[in-house]
């Protein structure tokens, strides 16, 4: 039978060696790549943090509160939402816009973030902030490693985890009119499980993105949302691990 390594063919051994190259290329343009969105997304929880640090630290995290009520004021509405509409503006409006203006808007998301995150230092401890947070890093390198490298085609698990997001958003609403503990330990618990295995689905399909958008004018833009993407499940598991881990003031 005729294949590849067959010694009476020695035509073959060419497109062998072409195809070594050719995949050698592709390992290390997809390690580029992967590179380019674990440095964004590291850089932009980084900056999250120490915004959000600054901010607490600073007594300023107090001027997103109306004192005399201790609800939040306008200028606090406007920082809790603000992280949304640049998620929209960055989601829909990709297509249309530079890298260099998706590359400032993500850094402007991250900086938003951080001044809203900010408000957990007056309900948790910073040790068992910090705590949370290594224990967030620890479980998404796993996770997100798992997910790089494991040949198991995780695409069958999408539908499933979008609804999941979906049901513990309405959940959440549910409870935010109609406060309940158990509840809440449930939403927490259940939160946690969805963004684990968000992370390890995130990261196979950013992984998959990279053979789409390769030698097109996109891929800088990618790497981009693909960061953005696994920032949320990153602060997403970290919020719903501080509800268990975190110590209240």
């Amino acid at each position: 039978m005729a294949n590849g390594f067959d010694p009476r063919l020695g035509a073959q051994p060419a497109p062998a060696t072409t195809i070594g190259r050719d995949s050698v290329a592709v390992d290390a343009g997809l390690r580029s790549y992967m590179l380019s969105v674990y440095n964004y997304m590291a850089s932009g929880v980084l900056l999250t943090g120490i915004v959000a640090l600054v901010f607490a630290r600073s007594g300023a995290v107090l001027s997103l509160f109306d004192l005399t009520t201790g609800r939040m004021n306008g200028l606090g509405w406007i920082v809790m939402l603000a992280p949304l509409g640049l998620v929209m503006i960055m989601s829909f409006g990709i297509n249309r816009i530079s890298t260099g203006t998706a590359q400032a808007l993500y850094w402007a998301y991250a900086t938003v973030m951080g001044l809203s995150l900010s408000t957990i230092f007056l309900v948790y401890t910073g040790g068992s902030i910090a705590i949370t947070f290594f224990a967030t890093a620890a479980a998404f390198v796993s996770l997100s490693l798992w997910g790089y490298t494991t040949k198991k085609d995780l695409s069958g698990f999408g539908t499933f985890l979008l609804m999941g997001l979906v049901g513990l958003i309405v959940a959440m609403l549910i409870n935010a009119f109609f406060p309940s503990g158990p509840m809440t330990l449930a939403i927490s618990a259940i939160g946690v499980l969805l963004f684990a295995g968000l992370t390890a689905y995130d990261t196979q399909k950013i992984k998959s993105m990279y053979f789409v958008v390769r030698g097109s004018d996109f891929v800088g833009k990618s790497a981009i949302m693909g960061a953005l993407t696994l920032y949320l499940d990153f602060i997403n598991l970290f919020l719903f691990l501080l509800r268990f881990m975190g110590d209240r003031r």
